[in-house]
């Protein structure tokens, strides 16, 4: 232990439960700095593997410690007309962004106001009649609004300290910012997303709700104009940011003169055990200390064919129906900020290559249809020993399926290419050897959405190939995978605009 260059005192092991201020102080303490030094927690950690809990943390020198922020005192005040297109994580961090800056951007998002689409939702879940444009895929906040909010990412990108701080800004819990895992819960982030649209609005911003970009017009390699609801508009620049559920954009995008690359994707399903079996299976002895959180778990493989591994764990969580095309049928997880469901789920994946973007978007429509058909729009569910097995089931055990309006016991062998699921079957097997097995937890199929199928290819200035003035942006557009890297994207995307219009000024 002791303080690097950039001011931070890494691997302080404590005993569990320590204020944020007794962590400072002890880190102090041990590294015989003055206690009168301006310090803070930037990271902790759980440790539940030993008899004794225990967190480890890091602590950052206030007067050494920096962290990234842009300088708001430079108000462009541009005229330049910019539409963001989508209204997820990667649209509203651009919008917001633009907006601060004293650009007064456009929002176009096909879906309602995340209180509209709440509505829509739960009718959906209830009665299983859909709204194709308002959904868990469609509407204010994207699909990450209805999921568990997670805010963790592998890259590393220093734009991720300022998407935590506006979170905190706009109504997050502070403890975001120091969670080795944060997450904010779809019910927390639903406010979050709000608060964020007034800002916006109030800086000079507009959304345009139920406002679907129907076309794009491209002359001489740049956009000429776009459509949106049919209607011809002109904007000097346009953020895609429509997500990976929108499959009509892709056909749209598909059409146009942009380079569109293959890019490997992933399909499955959800799995859901007991979480107070996972809680054992992760804390052992100390699984009943009702001070720790509900625990969650990851698991990667690299297998013959390709990689299977577990993503979006819901600790506390519910799988729900993510549809948003008419029969066809997809699944998601989802926990609220309290994770306090008595189950808990995962995205359990195996890897696909395709020969096309086309090929892999016909792929996740043939799979959505295949499940929708089995039961008419519950979904096709197993268990996981009848799964490994290749056997059917008869019956629920211990689990209990969340997933509305229901599920019908079956197999998944007229689902998957016959390559996918045998990596499923080999992946599950190796998972249920090596961390956790509960023969009766319950897959729920399929898990489809997870990543972009294919990528619309950007130049150095992050604009299309093709088509200068559009910027594919986000998960959607094949540069993002989750909440944080969105954000992230959707600021970059916006620096470059931002950057442009200053330079020519």
């Amino acid at each position: 232990m002791s303080v690097d260059k950039n001011g931070l005192i890494r691997d302080v092991r404590l005993p569990f439960g320590l204020s944020d201020e007794e962590a400072v102080r002890e880190a102090l303490r041990r590294e015989g700095l003055p206690g009168t030094l301006s310090a803070f927690v930037l990271r902790r950690s759980l440790d539940a593997r030993r008899k004794e809990i225990t967190e480890v943390f890091t602590v950052a020198l206030s007067d050494v410690y920096s962290e990234f922020s842009y300088d708001f005192s430079k108000q462009y005040r541009s005229e330049k007309k910019i539409l963001v297109a989508g209204f997820g994580p990667a649209g509203l961090f651009a919008a917001y962004l633009l907006a601060a800056y004293g650009f007064r951007p456009t929002v176009a998002e096909r879906g309602k106001p995340v209180d509209d689409r709440i509505k829509d939702v739960e009718t959906f879940w209830k009665t299983g009649v859909l709204d194709p444009e308002s959904n868990v895929q469609f509407g204010e906040g994207g699909a990450g609004t209805f999921s568990d909010g997670k805010l963790t990412t592998r890259i590393n990108d220093e734009r991720c300290r300022f998407v935590l701080n506006t979170f905190c800004r706009f109504g997050a819990d502070r403890s975001v910012l120091s969670a080795a895992k944060p997450h904010i819960g779809t019910d927390v982030l639903r406010s979050v997303v709000k608060a964020m649209r007034k800002e916006i609005i109030s800086l000079g911003g507009e959304i345009l709700y139920n406002t679907k970009l129907t076309d794009i017009s491209v002359e001489n390699g740049r956009l000429k104009n776009v459509c949106l609801n049919g209607e011809k508009r002109y904007f000097d620049a346009v953020i895609l940011a429509t997500g990976n559920g929108a499959g009509d954009t892709y056909e749209l995008m598909m059409k146009k003169p942009l380079l569109i690359e293959n890019k490997p994707f992933s399909v499955g399903f959800r799995a859901e055990f007991l979480q107070s079996d996972i809680n054992a299976a992760s804390y052992g002895k100390n699984a009943d200390d009702s001070r720790l959180p509900p625990a969650d778990f990851s698991f990667f493989r690299h297998l013959k064919d390709g990689t299977f591994y577990t993503f979006c764990m819901c600790p506390g969580g519910y799988v729900v129906n993510s549809s948003s095309d008419e029969k066809r049928l997809v699944t998601n997880g989802m926990s609220y900020s309290g994770r306090n469901g008595k189950n808990a789920n995962a995205a359990f994946l195996a890897t696909v290559s395709s020969a096309s973007p086309r090929e892999a978007l016909e792929l996740r429509k043939k799979i959505e249809q295949a499940a929708y058909s089995l039961h008419g729009g519950y979904a096709p569910a197993t268990l996981v020993k009848n799964f490994i097995d290749g056997t059917s089931p008869d019956r629920f055990g211990r689990v209990a399926p969340t997933f509305l309006p229901g599920v019908k016991l079956g197999s998944f062998d007229t689902l998957f290419p016959e390559k996918t699921l045998s990596m499923l079957r080999e992946g599950m097997g190796e998972f249920s050897k090596r961390f956790f097995y509960d023969p009766y937890g319950v897959l729920t199929a399929p898990e489809t959405r997870t990543s972009a199928p294919m990528r619309i290819v950007r130049d150095e200035n992050l604009q299309a190939v093709g088509a200068s003035g559009l910027y594919p942006c986000g998960e959607g557009a094949g540069y993002a995978g989750g909440i944080m890297s969105s954000a992230v994207d959707g600021l970059r995307v916006a620096e470059k605009i931002i950057g442009a219009d200053s330079e020519e000024k």
